[in-house]
């Protein structure tokens, strides 16, 4: 029997946009490229540089760091996750790039494997909300940098995009009682103030590197507040995934609510989600430091 992919690889190539490869490359477009841009072009990357991609998922940050390296730079993909650091080294061997790169198995707050004072650059994109000991990774980052070292993390600032009245960003006064059941089964998984993904600010950010050593701090906040949403299909909302914790939305429904409930929730929520009728909210920091 094959083995199943462990939950971080079910996640990032799957769970995130509900299966469907028009909703992944949507998000690519329009997403995930930009961050990737941003993240890389406030690396200030130089020729000859190696660069520590942490959490490095299904390779995103890491392959552009490589195109824009050449073929004189290096680049450590490291994550926890053994299945997506396989799926990097296939990717990295379809590419012919193998020779460039290294694959490193660790967390972001212990970072074995990778020597002190060995990097040039380190990278993240949405890795310190999975950690709950943000200080401990911050210190990571500084040890393994060479001196005059760069880190860019982008992070998204989760407490700035809650807003209770919504689900999902759409209102759901009219049936609060049934949202509720669903935002309870939620923070059962991951309890608001104590989950890593909420307990955080772009404050502590900037607190934990001035505390691990970095000489000169740089962050900007980026917040959005959209009165529309891209409409979305139903049936790959039921198939999506908030983070790797978290079941799909249709198998949180289930689990919590009677099939009547199921089919009185969906009646009020499907036309707005379908419509792009809620708010779209956003709030993100881009983290720089150098080591002195």
């Amino acid at each position: 029997m094959a083995q199943v992919p462990d939950r971080w690889h079910q996640w990032v190539t799957h769970g995130r946009f509900g299966d469907d490869p028009i909703a992944r490359e949507h998000m690519l477009t329009e997403f995930m490229y930009p961050i990737r841009e941003t993240v890389l072009d406030k690396a200030k990357l130089q020729p000859g540089d190696t660069v520590l991609d942490i959490g490095t998922g299904d390779g995103l940050i890491a392959f552009g760091a490589l195109d824009r390296l050449g073929s004189s730079g290096h680049v450590i993909f490291s994550d926890i996750s053994q299945d997506l650091l396989d799926h990097c080294h296939a990717a990295a061997a379809a590419e012919g790039v193998l020779d460039q790169c290294r694959f490193v198995l660790a967390s972001a707050d212990s970072l074995a494997g990778i020597a002190d004072a060995s990097v040039d650059v380190v990278t993240t994109k949405s890795v310190l909300i999975h950690v709950k000991d943000k200080g401990s990774a911050l210190r990571e980052f500084c040890r393994v940098l060479r001196p005059g070292g760069r880190i860019s993390v982008f992070e998204p600032i989760n407490v700035l995009m809650r807003d209770p009245d919504r689900f999902f960003g759409y209102d759901i006064t009219p049936v609060r009682p049934l949202a509720a059941k669903v935002q309870a089964l939620y923070e059962s998984i991951q309890p608001p103030g104590d989950d890593p993904m909420l307990d955080f600010d772009d404050r502590d950010l900037v607190r934990h590197a001035e505390q691990a050593g970095f000489a000169e701090i740089g962050l900007e906040l980026r917040v959005s507040v959209k009165n529309e949403k891209q409409p979305v299909p139903w049936e790959r909302v039921l198939h999506m995934a908030g983070n790797p914790r978290m079941p799909p939305f249709g198998e949180a429904l289930a689990r919590v609510l009677s099939p009547q409930e199921i089919t009185e929730l969906t009646a009020y929520l499907r036309p707005l989600i379908e419509s792009g009728a809620g708010q779209e909210r956003n709030a993100a920091a881009y983290l720089t430091a150098t080591k002195s």
